[in-house]
């Protein structure tokens, strides 16, 4: 492992998660109506913590492989987006706009996690986890839209 490639990753990770120090669900996201399985609050920060460790991990093995070009590209699509989710729907409140950017998103982590693979088994198998809370937090932004349409409306 090339512990340098690994803190830069790292950085790229810290940058998302940034924004969810910038951008907190607050009063507003508490005052949603969300459905029975919305996870609880404590949930979310262990787990990004955890998978932005197993992004970092990754990319970092994945770096170092020849013939890596897409799947680079791709990490970088979906960092990005990742990145652009949070100011979106919790600074902007564009539940809308949000589910377009995580849809974008879990389709960027999709061809991630295969690209990984193609590449470095172990890679890929540590996008899965990141693939399965990102389907979680589709499910639960479509949900909460459909749910709380005067909150939704979008100019």
């Amino acid at each position: 492992m090339d512990w340098t490639l690994f803190f830069i990753f790292l950085a790229a990770c810290g940058a998302a998660a940034a924004t969810g120090a910038m951008f907190q669900p607050g009063e507003w996201y508490k005052s949603l109506n969300k459905p029975d399985w919305t996870p609880p609050d404590w949930v979310f920060p262990v787990t990004w913590t955890v998978l932005y460790l197993f992004i970092a991990f990754s990319g970092a093995r994945i770096a170092l492989i020849d013939g890596n070009a897409y799947a680079m590209g791709f990490f970088a699509v979906q960092i990005a987006l990742n990145t652009l989710w949070t100011p979106v729907f919790f600074g902007l409140r564009r539940m809308r706009a949000g589910l377009v950017i995580i849809v974008c998103l879990w389709l960027a982590v999709a061809a991630t996690t295969v690209s990984f693979w193609q590449l470095d088994w172990l890679s890929g198998l540590l996008f899965v986890p990141y693939l399965v809370w990102v389907t979680i937090a589709t499910a639960l932004n479509y949900s909460v839209w459909r749910r709380n349409p005067p909150a939704a409306a979008e100019a």
